[in-house]
């Protein structure tokens, strides 16, 4: 245990302690190292504070925001700093270097200008061409729908035709008497062989 010395005999008892000896100094109001705990506090357990989870990762980005935010101030104010030495050293060589480098940066404006104005007319020369080419595709579209249509209504017209010319031989009541009687005048045979060409080979004579 480390002696305890207060009062006034704490400048003799440094002056008469050993160098191995170490002294504490009492503090009024203060409990010294070996003193005990005391009695209301004995069975005392320190449990630490709760932390909300939400709170925290709250705090850590904001904190994260706080430190991304000082340290850009910082470099802001550093590389202000800076610039003012530069220019106190450098002097008319600073405000020559600044001069060319606004030209410098006039002249590449001008020249972008330039260029956005050359690659919109492209834009408008292309978009118009693919304008031309849809409406062009648009009109062969409405020329070939109008062909087939037509194509077809005369396809129709020649089926009706060749109908109303089949429609002459038709069997009616009127013709059944005259039809019946060339049928028994001039009668057929549908019985008959064919060869794998198609041709007729035998036919069997009706008597």
């Amino acid at each position: 245990m480390f002696p305890v010395i207060g009062g006034r005999s704490l400048r003799a008892a440094r002056l008469l302690a050993p160098r191995s000896a170490v002294l504490v100094e009492a503090v009024r109001g203060r409990k010294s190292r070996n003193d005990r705990v005391a009695k209301s506090k004995e069975e005392r357990i320190k449990f630490p504070p709760s932390v909300d989870p939400v709170e925290m990762v709250v705090l850590k980005e904001r904190y994260s925001e706080y430190q991304l935010i000082m340290r850009a101030i910082r470099l802001e104010f550093k590389e202000e700093v800076l610039q003012k030495k530069y220019e106190e050293e450098t002097g008319l060589v600073a405000s020559e270097r600044i001069r060319q480098e606004a030209e410098t940066h006039r002249a590449l404006m001008a020249w972008n200008d330039q260029e956005n104005l050359r690659i919109l007319k492209a834009r408008i020369l292309r978009v118009q061409k693919e304008q031309e080419e849809a409406e062009r595709i648009k009109v062969e579209a409405a020329i070939q729908r109008e062909q087939k249509q037509e194509e077809f209504i005369k396809g129709k017209e020649r089926e009706i035709l060749q109908l109303q010319e089949d429609a002459k031989n038709f069997i009616t009541l009127e013709n059944l008497d005259q039809r019946i009687e060339e049928a028994l005048d001039n009668p057929q045979s549908y019985n008959f062989a064919i060869d794998k060409e198609g041709r007729v080979v035998k036919k069997t004579v009706i008597q």
